[in-house]
């Protein structure tokens, strides 16, 4: 038989000796964001650190990509204490964060009970996460890092409870519910499959986002029960949008022979999104029957989509664009 090994915990100061200074700087790297942004099934994208609140600074204030609203980590590589509660709650009202995540070495009870109070007693857009971190290591190996929940909102129990409501006051149609039942079928499909495309809670409405860890893109899926197709979509947003469209429309050959087909480009003067998007025609998304292949085939696309256009936003600078002498500058 192998011979197995156990892990060994690791001291977070042996790391990390200074929390501003040395914990801070490594958890807004871009890599270790996303590790706690898998945690939690989120995105990150970075504002800035040690942001100046009144006399206090916080920690680090991030978007969530999935519908722009702010994230505010505070850090604490000791137990948790009154102190830092305090701060927490006065920065998250300074700031405009939806999203509070506490790390902390360990947390004390009636701080975690605190967390599962705030999010009992606050509405479904404020979510408060408790966080302990660990590092572990065996035998001479690399050391990691793990972040484990121990406090984080009850999404289930907020959600039945509105619905409830919703459904009680007739404000949910037969067609919105059926439009959630296909969403939720697909977010059950591409985590049975793996996917590293991550779905956000499953909403009654005929597009679904999909975070690109940046706030200035998106993914999407669309479902047309009235047109009878489904689509996979890119989207550039924000005001850079135009040119970003613009300067990946350049390399639309490169792109479309990484898709093995051509894709739909649509720049949408009109408005401040554009798209680039792939359609499945003569598709009807009220069919629960086919469901099976209408979510293989937005899975397939979506990963698809995420694999040709992620590496590609990283590298994009919309000033890199140039205008010719008759455009507007858009």
């Amino acid at each position: 038989m192998a011979k197995l090994d156990r892990l060994q915990s690791v001291e977070l100061r042996d790391i990390w000796s200074n929390e501003a200074t040395d914990f801070t700087p490594w958890l807004a790297e871009e890599e270790n964001l996303t590790l706690l942004g898998e945690t939690l099934g989120m995105e990150f994208e970075l504002e800035g650190q040690e942001l100046n609140v009144g006399n206090f600074r916080a920690d680090i204030l991030c978007r969530n990509t999935e519908d722009d609203s702010r994230v505010l980590i505070e850090n604490q590589l000791e137990q948790t204490n009154h102190a830092h509660l305090g701060q927490i709650l006065t920065y998250a009202a300074g700031l405009d964060a939806h999203t509070v995540i506490w790390i902390a070495r360990e947390f004390r009870e009636e701080h975690r009970a605190a967390f599962d109070r705030q999010n009992e007693i606050t509405d479904e857009r404020f979510r408060y996460f408790g966080i302990e971190i660990k590092v572990w290591q065996i035998g001479d190996s690399a050391r990691a890092p793990q972040f484990e929940i121990v406090s984080s909102p009850n999404d289930w129990s907020r959600t039945v409870s509105w619905e409830t409501q919703r459904v009680e006051n007739n404000n949910i149609s037969e067609s919105q519910l059926l439009r959630k039942k296909f969403w939720t079928k697909l977010r059950d499909h591409m985590i049975q499959r793996g996917s590293p495309v991550k779905l956000k809670k499953p909403t009654f409405y005929a597009d679904h986002d999909f975070g690109m860890g940046t706030s200035n893109f998106t993914l999407a899926a669309r479902q047309n029960s009235k047109d009878n197709f489904i689509a996979a979509i890119f989207v550039t947003r924000k005001t850079d949008a135009k040119r970003n469209f613009n300067l990946l429309e350049k390399q639309r050959q490169e792109i479309e022979k990484e898709f093995g087909e051509p894709l739909k480009w649509e720049k949408r003067p009109d408005y401040k999104e554009s798209q680039i998007l792939l359609e499945k025609k003569g598709t009807d998304p009220t069919d629960e029957t086919d469901w099976p292949n209408q979510h293989e085939w937005l899975a397939s696309k979506l990963e698809l989509f995420d694999k040709v256009f992620r590496p590609r936003i990283k590298a994009l600078n919309a000033g890199d664009w140039e205008p010719p002498e008759d455009d507007n500058g858009e």
